[in-house]
């Protein structure tokens, strides 16, 4: 994640101390000095939506062998036991499984930040109560576009309402919550709407996403921007941000999956103030870039370990059969060992490149899903051949 609103306004938010603490520069095994990842967990695979850019390819059906009740917690204990910081419970659609409250509460009465990735049609006042009263720190619901647009994207008529719906319920019960936005060409035209219905709405967070190359979202890699359309949209995310703080409205704003947004926020600012930019570039070298396979780590509805989310076609071990912080730590698997010291493995434009020490590479499932290779360059990354420094 790149904080925008952080690194362009001196801000601070929760997930900050994880990603720029002087802590966090080399470690290997988690966010920071004597912590482990942060772990997103995929609590189920099925999902009451049939999104089209979904990672996980989610169905409104039951699949097998997910992790029990009893499995669960001996996951979380296993998690505490390695001090991950945060555990963000997402699917499938999380609020499906009818033990999450539960195993959430289980979770953070060990000492665990609890975070939720939901499509929010299921929060009725009820859960948003619940959610508030066990002490979720954090609800991230998915939005992608205003009205029909989102309901395009999520397969479902009425979608929209019923997300909304389930962000209000969480404000009204002063539970911290934001939305959750994936850009590509059918919706970024609708960046200004989003940040307009973020205001309307006082909707204090949000998180756009680059699009991942996984899952259903792989039959979506030709409905990427091109790189001057993400340049656009990364302008647009700049200019709302600022005219938020402007104006005095405290909102977090960050992007994902994308750090080729890293050096091109600190060359802007370059430009226009140096003094912000030189903190730019100090939390940048801080933070290191990509951490997948560092400072986070998912765990899918099975019990498989994996770099990320979006990664989940390498396996790195499984909870039932081996400690997580066995697994993390121990690195035996070539991909995880090789994520944890990727700059010699990368090739093409990312092993050349001026910037690598605060990109480390960007996203190696998405460079694999566009040319095969695990550590080629990642076809996403916008910047020139003169910004990289290789011209």
């Amino acid at each position: 994640m790149i904080g925008i609103t952080k690194l362009l306004t001196n801000s601070s938010n929760f997930g900050d101390q994880l990603r720029y603490s002087k802590g966090a520069h080399g470690r290997v095994n988690g966010t920071h000095l004597n912590h482990g990842p942060v772990v997103v967990w995929n609590v189920t695979r099925t999902c009451n939506l049939h999104c089209i850019h979904c990672y996980s390819s989610s169905e409104s059906i039951k699949y097998e062998n997910e992790l029990s009740t009893e499995e669960a917690k001996q996951m979380i204990d296993q998690l505490a036991d390695f001090q991950v910081p945060v555990l963000l419970l997402s699917g499938g659609e999380p609020l499906i499984r009818e033990d999450i409250l539960e195993l959430a509460e289980y979770a953070i009465n060990k000492g665990i930040r609890v975070t939720f990735s939901t499509n929010g049609t299921l929060i009725d006042q009820e859960m948003a109560n619940t959610i508030k009263e066990i002490g979720v720190g954090y609800v991230g619901v998915s939005f992608d576009g205003i009205n029909e647009k989102h309901d395009e994207f999520r397969r479902s008529k009425g979608a929209f309402e019923k997300a909304l719906n389930g962000v209000r319920h969480l404000i009204e019960v002063g539970q911290r919550v934001g939305l959750r936005f994936t850009i590509n060409k059918h919706n970024y035209l609708q960046l200004n709407d989003i940040f307009d219905f973020m205001e309307k709405e006082n909707i204090n967070r949000a998180c756009f996403y680059h699009l991942g190359y996984s899952g259903r979202g792989s039959e979506m890699m030709k409905e990427d921007l091109t790189h001057e359309e993400t340049r656009d949209a990364l302008n647009i995310i700049i200019e709302r941000t600022l005219d938020f703080h402007h104006r005095g409205l405290e909102k977090e704003i960050l992007t994902v999956d994308n750090h080729a947004d890293g050096p091109y926020l600190y060359l802007k600012m370059k430009e226009k103030n140096p003094e912000q930019a030189a903190f730019i570039l100090e939390m940048l070298q801080r933070n290191g870039g990509n951490r997948s396979g560092i400072a986070i780590a998912n765990i899918d509805h099975r019990g498989n370990v994996h770099a990320d989310q979006f990664t989940q076609n390498h396996t790195f071990g499984n909870i039932r059969e081996q400690h997580f912080g066995d697994i993390w730590s121990k690195a035996e698997h070539p991909i995880l060992n090789g994520l944890k010291n990727r700059k010699p493995l990368l090739e093409g434009r990312c092993a050349s490149c001026q910037w690598l020490q605060i990109c480390n590479g960007n996203f190696r499932s998405r460079a694999e899903a566009a040319t095969g290779n695990f550590w080629a360059s990642d076809p996403a990354c916008y910047l020139t051949d003169e910004e990289i420094g290789i011209v």
